[in-house]
Order: structure tokens, then sequence, then C-alpha cells
């Protein structure tokens, strides 16, 4: 009996030993942790609240907040882990072999993912944008965190992952509000010059879609082999481009005549020596 109440009195003596050793880092651990996770809770307050007020796409708020939140609560865990005495160095070690074999798992997610981040971040389009990229043209309709999906003008759905949309050149029709148009039209040999150039003036001032500033321009660019060749360059709103190139070619077609003008096909003369 009494080596039973020595034994009894070992442990409650080892307890207390223990209680008093590890008593206060587990309390200052507790004290630790709730206020790191109220501090960590203003601070991805603060972080939306920010955000929201920037001009920042604001699809990309609620991941940017759960980014913060989880990087701070993280932090708070490790901190309180290595305050009761867990040894963190093994523990570190698994989080990083699993964070690795899980990003070479998902690379080409994970670089969609980054892609989609700077997309958001620097706007080099927004939705409504008309672009090309990756041998693609349409019109911008949503852009989500993995991939953008693109209106093409025959009303076709093209999904593009952001990785390579966010690396490689991409062109932005709609950046810009005016855009010039360009054509190059030829008038047969013998045809006057001044008829052309009468012509081209009275196309431009029947359309009010084509600016005046900067001025509309004709140039003679090519003595072709079987055609003079013009270049018409003019400017008009963004939106207007494509009306106003089509609407130019039909009056041309349709309507040289009225000024004497021929539109030019290949030709070849052939001339035949008879031998005496």
């Amino acid at each position: 009996m009494e080596q039973q109440v020595i034994v009894v009195n070992n442990y409650l003596e080892k307890i207390t030993d223990f209680g008093f050793e590890y008593a206060p880092k587990l309390i200052g651990a507790i004290i630790v942790l709730f206020i790191g996770l109220w501090v960590s809770s203003l601070i991805t307050k603060g972080v939306r609240k920010s955000l929201e007020k920037s001009n920042i796409d604001q699809s990309l708020v609620p991941f940017l907040r759960s980014i913060t939140n989880i990087l701070l609560k993280g932090l708070v865990a490790i901190t309180v882990m290595g305050m009761i005495g867990i040894q963190m160095t093994s523990f570190v070690a698994i989080i990083g072999a699993a964070g690795l074999a899980v990003g070479l798992a998902l690379s080409g997610t994970l670089q969609n993912f980054a892609g989609g981040v700077i997309i958001l971040i620097l706007k080099p389009f927004k939705i409504g944008d008309f672009i090309e990229a990756q041998g693609y043209t349409g019109t911008v309709k949503e852009i989500s965190i993995f991939s953008t999906l693109l209106n093409t003008v025959d009303k076709k759905l093209i999904i593009i992952p952001n990785g390579p949309l966010s690396t490689d050149a991409l062109t932005n029709f709609s950046a810009e509000p005016t855009r010039r148009v360009d054509w190059t039209y030829g008038i047969a040999y013998g045809d006057d010059l001044e008829n052309f150039k009468k012509a081209i003036n009275d196309f431009i001032a029947e359309d009010p879609r084509i600016l005046q500033d900067p001025a509309p321009f004709i140039g003679l660019s090519e003595l072709a082999g079987s055609s003079v060749n013009f270049a018409v360059k003019v400017w008009v709103d963004s939106p207007d481009y494509w009306a106003v190139f089509y609407d130019m070619n039909e009056k041309v077609y349709t309507r040289f005549g009225e000024y004497k003008l021929n539109i030019p096909f290949p030709q070849m003369d052939v001339y035949v020596h008879k031998n005496q």
C-alpha cells in the first residue's frame, strides 16, 4: 500500500512539474492564437476594403482576400505551434514536399491561374473588347480566373487558357477610341486621276462616320502591271470600322462608272507576226 502511495505521489509530482513548465507556454500560445486571429481578421477586412476602392477588377477581390486570410492564419498557426514546443522543421519539410508534388501535377492549371490573376490586375483587355489572340479574333465575353471566353463574329464560343494569353502577343482593337481604315483601289491606265480623287472625296463626304480630323489621305501607291493603285486612309470611331470598310467597297464597285472610271483586271496583249 505504501508503495502505491509513493507511485501516485511520483505521478502527481511529474504532472505538477509538467504543469508548471508548460502551462505558461500553453496559456501564452492560446493568447497569441486569439490575438493573431483577431489581427488577421482586421487585416483581411482592411485589404478587402482597399481592393474594393481601387481600380482592380472586382471579380479578383474575393480571391485576394481569401489568399490574404489563409496566409495570415497559417502564420498564426505556425507561431502557436512553435510556442508550445512542436518542432516545425519536419512539418515545414512535409508541407514543402506536398506543395511541390501538387505544383508539378497541376503546373498547367497553376500557369492558367497565374495568367488569370495577371490579366485581372493589369487589364490588357476587358469584357466587350474586340481582340486577336492565340490565332482567334472575337469579342471578350467573360474573363475567369483560368480562361477567357471569346465570341467570334460568326458566333462561335472560343475558350482560351489564361496562361498563354497573358504571356503571348495580343492585339486589342478596342483599346483606342478611333481606328484607321485602309483601302487599296486600282483604276485602269488612261483613266483620269482627278476623277478618281473626286469620286473618293465624294464618297468620304457622304459618310458622316468618317472623321475629318485626322484628315483623310489619298495617294498613288503603285504602278502595277494592269492598274494604277491608290492608297486611301481614313479615321473612324472604333465601333464603325467594319461598316465603313464594307460600305466604301460597295460604293467603289457600284459608282465608279459615274466618274468614268474603270476597275481594272489582269489582261495581256498578244501580237501575232506573220512571216512573209
